[in-house]
């Protein structure tokens, strides 16, 4: 079975040859460069042969042409925080108009890593897909902190950046699915601001996020749902998605067997990234294998519901890939 037939199995919830598996990641000291980040994502996969392959670029470039400027320092998961936000007052939202994301900076790189790593052979028949935040994940980052309490004040303005938002992400989803890519990786990252929880995200955001969301289930062949925040699973569960992770830091957000129960196509979970980066290989194996089992065998993509740290250590997921009965490559200098 290939990598294709085997995520699209998975999907449907039928029988597979063995457990698909994915790990993904930021590079934060190459993805600053289109060709640096093409190389270290291709050896990345190259070593632990994914199920699916996930290019994934800065975590603000969505944000960078609006005027948000990363920091230097990453976070442990790889991702920089902004260093300054585009938003200092509500009216900053009236500035936020829909781009054409092929000559905006932050996409316009992304479209040139995405051409870099094209065909390469390393990417074996694994499907590609490409990192891309909804909506109110990318307002969320210009906002700063800011979102929620805009939004509940001047609703009108923030979301007609909010559309502007929703259409430039379905121009840049187009333009990557007219390079060759199978889909998306679609983070909805909803930030936890006291004034934001699950009714004002379902009532004032999420529909902004199931526009591109429906654009992505008609236009892609593959929608990967990478979900967290005060998001209710309920409406998690009708998303067009044919693969769902979560992390359940949040009561809104179930367990793995919860979900899996729930959802109609696939969960990707079982591993926790931090986890993965502290524990011995033995334990990440047991979870792995917990896993497969809590699901019964089905509808079910192995990994961390986000990207794998930098600084996990290669023998563990070695391990879990060589459980699973996947295979690994030789290191050739995978990026940090």
């Amino acid at each position: 079975m290939g990598r294709p037939d085997r995520v699209r199995a998975a999907a449907r919830r039928e029988v597979v040859d063995r457990p698909p598996y994915a790990f993904w990641r930021h590079f934060p000291t190459a993805d600053r460069s289109p060709a640096a980040l093409a190389q270290a994502t291709l050896r990345f996969h190259d070593r632990y042969g994914s199920d699916f392959l996930v290019v994934a670029p800065p975590a603000g470039y969505a944000a960078q042409a609006w005027g948000c400027v990363e920091a230097d320092t990453a976070r442990a998961d790889g991702s920089r925080p902004c260093a300054r936000c585009a938003i200092a007052r509500p009216e900053d939202w009236g500035t936020i108009r829909a781009l054409d994301p092929a000559a905006a900076p932050g996409y316009a790189e992304v479209v040139e890593t995405l051409v870099r790593v094209g065909f390469d052979r390393r990417i074996g028949d694994a499907p590609v897909l490409v990192l891309l935040p909804s909506p109110s994940t990318v307002a969320a980052r210009l906002g700063g902190g800011r979102l929620a309490a805009h939004l509940l004040e001047w609703p009108g303005l923030v979301g007609d950046a909010l559309r502007a938002l929703a259409e430039t992400q379905i121009r840049f989803a187009e333009l990557c699915l007219a390079e060759g890519l199978a889909g998306v990786l679609y983070a909805v990252h909803v930030p936890a601001e006291p004034a934001l929880g699950s009714s004002t995200y379902a009532e004032m955001l999420e529909p902004h996020d199931q526009a591109v969301l429906a654009t992505l289930a008609a236009r892609s062949a593959l929608c990967v749902a990478d979900v967290a925040g005060p998001v209710p699973f309920t409406r998690v569960a009708a998303w067009p998605a044919d693969i769902v992770g979560w992390k359940a830091a949040s009561p809104d957000l179930p367990g793995l067997a919860d979900g899996h129960a729930r959802l109609r196509g696939a969960v990707l979970g079982g591993l926790d990234a931090r986890a993965l980066r502290d524990e011995p290989p033995a334990a990440a194996v047991q979870a792995a294998q917990a896993a497969v089992a809590a699901a019964g065998g089905r509808g079910l993509v192995v990994g961390p519901a986000g990207p794998v740290w930098p600084d996990t250590p290669d023998e563990v997921l070695a391990a879990v890939v060589r459980a699973l009965g996947g295979t690994t490559r030789p290191i050739l200098g995978i990026s940090r």
